[in-house]
């Protein structure tokens, strides 16, 4: 969950993060090949014989009731994932966080102190910081769910998607069609703005150009005062392609709406989004992102674990669910390796990463992650994939 709060322990000013994690597919193996052996170092040591005790930290006990259906997809998952384990058992405890840092700090240390051998979540990104704090001298990892890169480094990981891999992928895609000269147009918040910085620095290293930025203050009419200084921009620079970082909820529909109507011709300048653009389904029908290209997971992997969650609870999974499946996969193949050292940051980041309900992934030693995207098109208010998401790290798209 994005939010401003570093894992280098700088105390920041707390921001209510959005859920930018999307639903995952199903399928969760390791790749386990070619895991360089290590030292106990960086994790606990654990016995292969026995079930692998495993915190599972959800923000459940909060008066948010969106919080309640979070704790339940997540723990619901988790509780799917070991199920499908093989040779392997995971002893799992769920502690309850209210989506409260100082609560998560205080479970963390308790699920240790009950033997925890490693922590899987929490969701939100200060709790998740105040986790990985609290179990540091203790030796214990933290597989957050939290997607914020800043909360990143020594114990703490995020499972969850980035901007950074986000851009990255779409970048990289977009410079193979001839669209390296880049408009971003992003939201003012904290979330726009690290948005913004992910795509540029992508655009650097692909070796494009950012040919201009532009923002709007966060309203319907900010939008609409914006939108004749951003179509000028947008026609006075050149760009090739305009990123945008706003989500459906949010910008995205009156941008989407307002720069065609405005002379920018989404069929001459390529409109490429930062986030989810098939979530809610409706987005699909606007008319100014026909064309439009987002990244995301392999649908048909996804759409096979929405279908077995859904019949096995009998609801749908939240879209963060698949993130508590991909950490117990990833424990569950490190722990059948039979190493007393698995669950150390060098077993965790083994350079052949892990087949998850989101694909394959990766945890990089830097605490963040790397996932296989697609890059889809919307056509004919259908979403088409143009660019399928590689099944390993050795294949296009990485």
């Amino acid at each position: 969950m994005f939010a401003v709060f570093r894992a280098c322990r700088k105390r920041l000013p707390s921001v209510r993060p959005r859920v930018l994690a999307s639903v995952l597919g199903l399928g969760a193996l390791a790749l386990v090949a070619a895991c360089q052996p290590g030292g106990i170092g960086g994790g606990p040591s654990i016995d292969g014989s026995k079930p692998v005790p495993v915190a599972l930290l959800v923000p459940g006990g909060s008066a948010n009731a969106g919080d309640q259906v979070l704790a339940r997809s997540l723990e619901n998952a988790a509780r799917l994932a070991i199920s499908d384990l093989k040779g392997v058992k995971v002893d799992l405890r769920v502690y309850q966080t209210a989506g409260n840092p100082d609560i998560a700090a205080k479970v963390a240390a308790e699920a240790v102190s009950d033997g925890a051998k490693i922590i899987l979540g929490p969701l939100y990104a200060q709790s998740a910081n105040a986790a990985g704090l609290a179990v540091a001298r203790r030796g214990v990892n933290v597989l957050s769910f939290s997607n914020n890169p800043q909360i990143a480094g020594g114990n703490v990981f995020v499972l969850g998607p980035t901007f950074e891999n986000t851009a990255d992928r779409l970048v990289r895609y977009a410079a193979t069609q001839g669209r390296t000269n880049v408009m971003i147009v992003h939201d003012p918040d904290v979330a726009g703005q690290a948005g913004r910085a992910a795509i540029a620095s992508a655009v650097a290293r692909s070796g494009g150009s950012v040919a201009a930025t532009g923002s709007y203050e966060l309203s319907q009419n900010g939008v609409v005062q914006a939108i004749p200084d951003l179509a000028r921009k947008a026609r006075g620079s050149g760009a090739s392609a305009i990123f945008f970082t706003a989500s459906t909820a949010g910008a995205l529909p009156l941008l989407a709406q307002l720069l065609p109507e405005n002379s920018v011709d989404p069929a001459k300048v390529q409109f490429i989004g930062l986030t989810r653009w098939d979530i809610p389904p409706s987005t699909l029908a606007l008319p100014g992102l026909q064309g439009g290209w987002f990244a995301l997971p392999d649908p048909g992997v996804s759409d096979r674990f929405e279908r077995r969650y859904t019949a096995a609870y009998g609801e749908p999974a939240h879209p963060a669910a698949g993130l508590a499946y991909d950490g117990i996969a990833a424990i569950g193949a490190l722990a059948s390796q039979g190493r007393s050292d698995a669950l150390s940051v060098s077993g965790l980041t083994q350079p052949s990463g892990f087949v998850g309900v989101n694909g394959v992934f990766r945890l990089r030693t830097d605490g963040t992650n790397e996932r296989a995207l697609a890059v889809a098109e919307i056509r004919d208010n259908q979403v088409t994939v143009i660019d399928p998401a590689p099944r390993n790290f050795g294949g296009a798209g990485f």
